[in-house]
């Protein structure tokens, strides 16, 4: 089969609802990280409430706190990176079966594909879910670098590196902090790309309540409106 006739086995509506797919994963990550000054979003207030934190940390004794909550942080990346290969894992075992799929999809009645369909459409998900988990792992290790930078940040406040090894501290946790949100953010998508299983208007619907979820819970959310009730007040 060549490359031409692979490609028709898809119609017009599907590479639609595809090319939707990526440029709503795209678009709502780079908003999210590049917000207008007069609307930020959530994962940008928290960036600030990272940075007082890390400046609230060098007065803090002891810092018990401190590292629980870095641990915590580091225990959630590690359950999704556990959770996320695990999908993976399922997704290539099914993609060694696509004809149990199939079969599944004729007692839906949604319709009869050659098996090359489905086996892309399944990689589409493994792409997402495959993101996801590369990002999950990176921020668990940069969670792992903010816990070390922590311990360097000297016990007495008037120590010359105490506030410029805190503002390192927490430049790293911002970073972790971003590469986690985005491993999430795959992890949603993947979720609307399963449903292209059931048909491109189906990938459409999914892909706009995804948008839809990610946009009001990082710029219309309640947890945003609690944020802006005490704004951060950052000193680093």
């Amino acid at each position: 089969m060549t490359w031409i006739e692979r490609a028709m086995v898809f119609s017009p509506l599907d590479y639609a609802a595809i090319l939707l797919l990526l440029c709503a994963w795209q678009w709502i990550g780079w908003r999210i990280d590049n917000p207008s000054p007069n609307r930020k979003s959530v994962a940008m207030m928290m960036d600030d409430f990272r940075r007082d934190w890390m400046h609230e940390m060098v007065t803090r004794q002891p810092r018990m706190f401190d590292a629980q909550v870095v641990a915590s942080m580091r225990q959630g990346s590690t359950f999704f990176a556990s959770t996320t290969m695990i999908a993976i894992g399922g997704g290539l075992a099914l993609l060694g079966n696509t004809e149990r799929l199939a079969g599944v999809a004729r007692d839906l009645a949604i319709g009869s594909a050659p098996a090359l369909v489905w086996e892309i459409k399944i990689l589409v998900v493994l792409v997402f879910l495959s993101n996801a988990f590369l990002k999950y792992v990176w921020a668990h290790r940069l969670f792992g670098y903010c816990a070390v930078m922590m311990a360097a940040v000297p016990n007495d406040p008037e120590d010359s590196q105490a506030y410029p090894r805190a503002a390192q501290a927490a430049e790293i946790c911002v970073t972790a902090a971003r590469s986690f949100n985005r491993a999430l953010r795959a992890t949603y998508f993947a979720l609307a790309s399963v449903t292209w299983i059931l048909g491109p208007v189906a990938l459409i619907i999914g892909t706009v309540a995804t948008f839809g979820v990610l946009y009001r819970r990082e710029f219309a959310s309640h947890s945003r409106s609690v944020l802006l009730k005490l704004p951060p007040n950052t000193k680093l």
